[in-house]
């Protein structure tokens, strides 16, 4: 995840996928046939609790990224600015771009970036900023409320099996929006939105077989 953006594209997938995968491990381990009312009660408390937890313990991983990132980047900054030469500024300014971007860049270029790098004195990119805790925000907000679409069955049908079913659906359908979305980037929406099921799928079975 990159500070950036709020949240990226395969990141706000991926938040969702987690949800998903979460609370459907309550939801399947759950036996519509046998179970009472008091059943589907604490199957609901386990779930939203699980995501609950699991949100919040997500965002802080999230702050402690984004503050280890920033971490990294004053360092890379630091030794810019602390080169002997412009050409030892230019390996270190070279080393911290992605290589398809610093293969593009000529040595020009490069000095007008150590230029920039080392005139005035540059922010403390080691504290947490407001994107960041908005981000960390948006975290908690995509794990805990994809858990809802799934559990509103159960609190909005009476009859336990078709309420299963059709929160089962309205899970595949979350992780199929949630694919068709992130694959409009790759202009493959359909592809990545099956993909996105059968990966939510299977990961949902080896929870279950590990013991949830």
């Amino acid at each position: 995840m990159t500070r950036a953006r709020v949240l990226d594209p395969v990141s706000r997938a991926s938040e969702i996928l987690f949800g998903l995968i979460m609370v459907l491990t309550f939801t399947a381990s759950l036996n519509a046939a046998e179970s009472g009312p008091s059943d589907v009660r604490l199957m609901l408390i386990a779930a939203l609790g699980c995501n609950l937890a699991w949100g919040l313990i997500d965002a802080a991983m999230y702050l402690m990224s984004a503050q280890a990132e920033g971490a990294m980047s004053h360092q890379a900054l630091e030794r810019v600015r602390m080169a002997r030469s412009p050409a030892l500024a230019h390996d270190e300014i070279r080393a911290a771009l992605p290589p398809l971007l610093s293969g593009l860049l000529d040595d020009g270029d490069l000095e007008k970036i150590r230029a920039r790098l080392t005139a005035g004195e540059p922010g403390d990119a080691r504290r947490l900023t407001s994107g960041d805790w908005r981000a960390a925000v948006a975290v908690f907000a995509l794990v805990f409320l994809s858990t809802l679409p799934v559990a509103l069955p159960f609190l909005l049908i009476g009859d336990p099996k078709r309420a299963l079913w059709t929160s089962h659906a309205v899970a595949i359908a979350s992780l199929f929006l949630a694919g068709y979305s992130l694959g409009r980037h790759w202009l493959r929406p359909l592809r990545v939105g099956l993909a996105m099921v059968a990966l939510g799928l299977v990961l949902v079975g080896i929870a279950l077989a590990l013991g949830g």
